[in-house]
């Protein structure tokens, strides 16, 4: 582990959904012990930290999303104790850890929201958005997060608000207690030696008592309002009680100034790039949003982040397969055709583009394998909340992880896993990979050990290099450079440079082909 201070300005990140990392004892589902087992692979890769997706009891109605108490394990992945031990040992092999924190709501099997369904008196129906109908109707209309309506009426009357599932009630952000609790809640975790704290839907928090309909022109009634600000400021100052902590945000923000508001010097450290993730295979948009992230970063003195995948959307490889490279939830399983290894050629270009830019980067778990969307899992066996929702599942990129063997469950689990596993991924195993200096982990470890090595990507700023449009290139430091071909046709390397690293082989010439990056010393 880097004894340096602000880790998480360049940090490799790698993003642990614990459900499908491994498994320890049969039954399925991936657990602490299967994580432990496996840290050598994480130690191998050379990440700096690890991202740990929730783990908290829960009755799972959205995957751990709806935690019953943020102070302890799930039974299904394992004890406080050896989430203890995980840290320590991840610590011993030079490996940071963050945990996941969900304040915008908490199950329905939580105490505090036993104890308001209980009486419509309750000290505890304040710690939510309890409130009466409209008419004999549920107090708005505002769509969910996962689409569906947004409020259940209790048997007293009364409707409490969810933006996500009716399990998942809202938490009042305006109530003291609320605002002491996960203040205690980031001490307990902190004083455990955890380093980070990833915080999930955080720009959901509060929302306008007026509660006015969502309405074209208005100010959203409970998207990024103002009064968010202030939690995260009181955060940031807890994060400063110990040494060397991070707070970083996950902020679906469509405004990049909006998204770097979170970013100021008194707030969080670092929140996900999601407009990075969802751009297009394309040149000139590329370099926009690259440009403006960076903008919007260095305004208010912040690191950038790169992300490309994470629990939530499509796999890239299959992304960058289909004629619609972008990203939404409106198209997360449309059906189209998929060209895998087209989408697998770019996705190699996209693990150097992505890990040579200025800031941090995020690796989710299978991304080092070159892992496809399983768009094959049968209705039957979804588990994703939103599917029944909005139409469509993020099952297909939680899918346990392939270890070894020629069939599933490749050693992933000794049982039957809790999602499906391509039989096709059998080229895609950690065994198959390691060694293979053509394969896809090969190229993520070397990446990330001339990451680590390289003095040009310590080097705080970037600059353009001029060449074709449909080409990015680009320097850190004085002799290192960045190439990626997005033309249709193989370009030449800039005069004098000598490769470094490759995302695929050169063409006759010394050219650089279609979807192919290069890391290159210039002269």
């Amino acid at each position: 582990m880097s004894t340096e201070s602000e880790w998480w300005k360049s940090a490799v990140i790698y993003q642990v959904y614990p459900r499908s990392f491994a498994d320890s004892n049969g039954d399925g589902v991936g657990d602490i012990g299967g994580i432990r087992a496996r840290l050598g692979h994480l130690r191998d890769l050379g990440v700096d930290a690890i991202w740990m997706s929730p783990w908290y009891p829960s009755p799972m109605a959205d995957a751990g999303y709806d935690v019953a108490d943020f102070r302890d394990i799930d039974p299904v992945f394992g004890s406080l104790a050896e989430a203890e031990a995980l840290i320590a040992e991840a610590h011993a092999m030079g490996i940071r850890l963050i945990v996941d924190i969900v304040p915008n709501h908490i199950s329905s099997e939580h105490p505090w929201f036993k104890a308001a369904l209980a009486s419509p008196t309750a000290p505890e129906r304040d710690y939510f958005w309890f409130r009466p109908g409209k008419d004999g109707n549920m107090p708005t209309n505002w769509s969910g997060e996962f689409g569906g309506t947004t409020w259940t009426q209790v048997p007293d009357g009364d409707w409490y608000l969810h933006l996500f599932t009716p399990e998942q009630p809202d938490l009042n952000w305006e109530h003291p207690v609320v605002r002491e609790e996960f203040e205690n809640i980031l001490r307990f975790w902190f004083d455990r030696g955890v380093d980070g704290i990833r915080i999930d839907s955080a720009a959901l928090l509060f929302k306008d008592p007026a509660l006015p309909e969502v309405t074209d022109g208005a100010p959203h009634p409970f998207h990024d309002l103002d009064a968010v600000h202030d939690v995260y400021r009181a955060w940031r100052l807890v994060a400063d009680e110990y040494e060397d902590r991070a707070l970083i945000g996950e902020v679906w923000m469509p405004e990049v100034e909006r998204f770097t508001n979170y970013l100021r010097p008194d707030e969080l450290h670092a929140a996900f790039n999601f407009d990075f993730l969802g751009c297009a295979w394309d040149p000139a948009l590329m370099r926009v949003c690259i440009d403006r992230t960076l903008e919007a970063h260095a305004a208010v003195g912040a690191p950038a982040t790169w992300v490309l995948s994470n629990h939530d959307v499509t796999r890239h490889v299959t992304r960058y397969g289909r004629a619609d490279t972008t990203f939404s939830f409106d198209n997360n399983l449309d059906g189209t055709p998929v060209d895998l290894e087209l989408g697998t050629r770019r996705a190699r270009a996209a693990a150097l583009l992505s890990l040579s830019l200025p800031g941090s980067a995020y690796v989710y778990q299978g991304e080092e394998l070159g892992l496809w969307e399983n768009e094959n899992i049968g209705v039957d066996a979804i588990q994703d909340p939103m599917y029944a929702r909005r139409g469509h599942t993020r099952d297909g990129c939680r899918v346990p992880l392939p270890w070894s063997a020629d069939e599933p469950p490749f050693d992933f689990t000794t049982g039957e896993p809790w999602l499906p596993q391509p039989a096709e991924w059998k080229d895609r195993t950690v065994q198959a990979q390691t060694g293979d200096p053509s394969s896809m982990l090969e190229l993520y470890r070397q990446a990330i050990s001339v990451r680590s090595a390289e003095p040009g990507l310590h080097a705080p700023e970037m600059a353009w290099i001029p060449m074709n449009t449909d080409v990015l290139a680009y320097t850190r430091g004085p002799d290192f450079a960045c190439v990626l071909n997005l033309s249709a046709h193989p370009i030449a390397l800039p005069a004098g440079s000598t490769p470094l690293l490759l995302s695929g082989p050169l063409e006759d010439g010394g050219l650089l082909p279609p979807d192919t990056a290069a890391w290159l010393r210039i002269p």
